[in-house]
């Protein structure tokens, strides 16, 4: 039977993960900043991004607030939450969908990715922050060239 500091742990790994996806639909890039490590092993190289490489929280903001830009909406969708905290450490995993949207004349509007997400994180004072973060593509539908 799990403790309660276990429990307790795994439900504020979750709250940050979703804390991520939130204000990245919200396009609140401090609050993207603050769900990150000051560092962060970052890989989207599934997607056809650069290799797995050690990169700053405010990197990653910006990267994405350059590429989402274009896009009238986003939406990230995640469930299936897998945590396995390690004293101040944990990994954590989930599948996840996100919906990007942008009116264009072709009305095809919308692209989809599917996949799962991998996860480290670190407690940091009183707050769990992701360290580690790998989207792995399970297939992409839809228009490829949206932001054209």
């Amino acid at each position: 039977m799990e403790d309660v500091k276990t429990l307790s742990d795994k439900q504020q790994i979750v709250e940050v993960i979703t804390d991520l996806f939130i204000a990245t639909d919200r396009r609140n890039w401090p609050a993207v900043i603050e769900c990150f490590a000051p560092h962060v092993m970052f890989d989207m190289s599934p997607l056809g991004g650069p290799p797995e490489a050690l990169t700053t929280a405010r990197d990653i903001a910006a990267g994405w607030e350059k590429g989402l830009a274009p896009l009238s909406a986003v939406h990230h969708q995640a469930g299936n939450f897998r945590v396995w905290p390690r004293g101040d450490e944990a990994d954590a995993f989930c599948y996840g969908i996100a919906l990007h949207y942008r009116p264009n004349p072709s009305g095809r509007n919308t692209r989809t990715f599917v996949g799962t997400y991998d996860f480290g994180l670190r407690r940091e004072g009183a707050r769990w922050r992701i360290s580690r973060f790998r989207f792995d593509v399970k297939y992409v539908e839809g228009n490829l060239e949206l932001e054209k």
